[in-house]
């Protein structure tokens, strides 16, 4: 048997090619925006790639040509230009245009101690509600459950205990209420 011509082959396998090919456009249709897309996002990721490269590139030639500054203009802040001399630095805590230098890190430490100071005074000389002895540690709904076994004069003295201490808002608001529903279920001699 003799072989086909060439040309008769190849138009054979174009033909099967272009059948195969007809019978996956529909599945590949489907995935063709996805393709699409992708690769468009690709694209302008290999863009902006090259254009900051470029830039690095002209930032270094760039650098070469411009002098370097000693002091750049915005290494210093608004509130030390007032307060410090930074042309000549201060480390003894002296006078410097008319004020007195400290270390900012000594100042936060001594404003810190004097805070936790403040509030352990505070804590100090109120002592919890006598009904309730771990009344700070409570969240609202643990206090809420135990409003109805407290007094008007209970609830009161809860109150004024909050008021100088913690002055939760959400606290306030509900021994604020839990009073006035006392008061208003109350007989009026009680009151």
């Amino acid at each position: 048997m003799t072989p086909l011509p060439l040309p008769l082959r190849v138009a054979a396998g174009l033909a099967a090619t272009a059948i195969e090919r007809a019978r996956e456009l529909p599945e590949k249709l489907v995935g063709l925006p996805v393709t699409v897309a992708s690769q468009a996002m690709q694209l302008s990721m290999r863009v902006q790639q090259e254009i900051t490269a470029l830039a690095i590139r002209g930032d270094e030639v760039l650098a070469s040509l411009r002098p370097v500054e000693d002091t750049p203009e915005w290494a210093t802040f608004d509130e030390d230009i007032d307060a410090y001399d930074v042309s000549q630095p201060n480390i003894n805590n002296t006078e410097t245009n008319g004020t007195v230098v400290t270390d900012p890190w000594e100042m936060e430490e001594s404003a810190i101690a004097e805070a936790e100071q403040e509030v352990e005074r505070e804590v100090d000389q109120t002592p919890p509600p006598a009904g309730v002895p771990n009344y700070d540690d409570l969240s609202l709904p643990q206090l809420r459950a135990r409003l109805r076994t407290f007094s008007k004069e209970e609830l009161e003295e809860l109150l004024r205990y909050e008021e100088t201490n913690a002055a939760r808002p959400s606290f306030i608001g509900m021994l604020t209420r839990r009073i006035a529903s006392v008061s208003a279920a109350s007989p009026p001699d009680q009151q």
